[in-house]
């Protein structure tokens, strides 16, 4: 029950994009069009969903002060966490470039439409965020788990319903001084005020 609590909360409140601004570059960036978006979403949900619980599990046992010790009693005292960034960011990488591939294949309108915002998921700060904040909070492997998928899902909410607006505007009359990203900017503070009404949910 706490997993779906906490799935919940980072899908509708607690997002990476509007409750800590991660990952604004390419969720400013990619949110023209909505199938873009979805498709960007869906690759954001995808590495959220492997690498924060891959990395939960090479924090507990490998990178921890003492993890290392079902090798063994001498490796009681190996404490290898200031190889924490360096590990999660390989991690990260890795499975970016394995959703290229697969998106590459399996659509090459969409690979060419995300650009250079695919590979940049590998650097998107919002991916290594989550994996700090789950270590941070001290969760289990099914809360990260659960945090991982949740703030996927919010993450790809937050820019679909961004590109939707803006594909809205287009068909609009925009005042010259709003027009380009700084109506953009004022669209996303406005949701993210939106978004924060669901906060006292709880299962």
């Amino acid at each position: 029950m706490e997993a779906l609590n906490i799935f919940i909360k980072s899908a509708f409140i607690d997002k990476l994009i509007f409750a800590s601004f991660l990952g604004m570059c390419s969720f400013l960036a990619v949110s023209k069009k909505v199938s873009t978006a979805i498709g960007l979403g869906a690759a954001v949900i995808f590495v959220l969903g492997i690498t924060v619980p891959i990395n939960w599990v090479m924090q507990t046992f490998i990178l921890n002060e003492g993890a290392l010790s079902w090798l063994g009693a001498s490796f009681e005292t190996i404490d290898l966490s200031f190889l924490t960034f360096i590990m999660f960011i390989a991690i990260i990488a890795a499975i970016v470039q394995l959703v290229e591939m697969i998106i590459e294949k399996a659509s090459p309108a969409l690979y060419g439409s995300l650009g250079i915002f695919l590979p940049l998921i590998a650097v998107n700060c919002a991916i290594l965020g989550a994996s700090l904040f789950m270590i941070q909070r001290d969760y289990t492997i099914v809360e990260a788990t659960a945090y991982g998928l949740g703030s996927g899902v919010g993450w790809m909410l937050a820019i679909v319903a961004l590109a939707a607006v803006r594909e809205k505007l287009k068909y609009s009359h925009v005042p010259d001084g709003l027009k380009g990203l700084g109506l953009t900017m004022l669209i996303t503070g406005l949701m993210g005020i939106a978004f924060k009404s669901f906060i006292g949910i709880a299962i």
